[in-house]
């Protein structure tokens, strides 16, 4: 039976926009995005052309968007969550079902029956260098064709940076141990997959994920991958010289 929603609970630079690409491209599992980054939700709401505003009202309003947005025509509903808006989330779920008294509870009256997919990066190394190099240079990701797809300011020369990537282990270290932290309380086993296993074998993964929300996995066979690896010799060098200075 297909799964009527489903979150894809991740970090940065952990392959989430690939996955979210793969699953929006199949037609049948939703448009997953970051409807509940706090920073997006003037953006969200613009796009939507939904009256802007704050309280239960509003809230509602913004949960029925994002809803229809993730959803498409596809009868799934699709979501990305990083850590650290959890909270926000959270708390918005909160004032609009205030009857129920988990988080489980709350997340399942917005979006009905969920499955938790786990997407973490097991090479934290990898994962901070590919972050420093995309906050310095502002590009975030190309298309497959090797065209800019996400640029977020002016372009500056990356610099290797020692104790940034230092602290981006250490925050991605520490909201993968909220993420494990909250499966625990809420008493779930997410659908694990990692970086990794993605990045080397888009189709394979896509066509688990999509057994694990229900769909046919032979889907995954039509659809082709959109956006490029950033990953270049600069990005190795950097990972050689920070695990050599340790």
């Amino acid at each position: 039976m297909a799964a009527a929603s489903y979150i894809i609970c991740a970090t940065p630079r952990s392959g989430s926009t690939l996955l979210c690409d793969l699953l929006s491209q199949t037609g049948v599992a939703g448009h997953p995005n970051s409807y509940y980054r706090q920073e997006s939700v003037v953006d969200f709401v613009a796009a939507w052309g939904i009256a802007p505003g704050e309280g239960p009202e509003f809230e509602r309003r913004y949960l029925d968007a994002a809803i229809v947005a993730g959803t498409g025509d596809t009868g799934t509903f699709g979501m990305r969550v990083m850590w650290p808006s959890m909270p926000f989330l959270l708390e918005q779920l909160a004032r609009l079902f205030p009857d129920e008294t988990t988080d489980a509870g709350r997340l399942a009256a917005a979006f009905g029956k969920l499955v938790y997919i786990h997407l973490q990066r097991k090479d934290r190394v990898a994962q901070a260098v590919s972050r420093a190099k995309a906050e310095q240079s502002g590009l975030w990701h190309r298309y497959a064709d090797g065209s800019e797809r996400e640029r977020v300011k002016e372009y500056r020369a990356p610099e290797y940076d020692g104790p940034q990537l230092e602290q981006f282990i250490a925050e991605a270290e520490a909201h993968e141990a909220q993420w494990h932290r909250w499966f625990g309380m809420i008493g779930l086993m997410p659908f694990e997959l990692t970086y990794e296993e993605l990045s080397a074998d888009p189709t394979t993964t896509l066509a688990k994920t999509l057994g694990a929300l229900g769909q046919d996995p032979d889907i995954a066979a039509r659809v082709k991958v959109q956006s490029a690896r950033l990953a270049d010799t600069t990005s190795r060098d950097w990972a050689a010289r920070f695990r050599s200075a340790r």
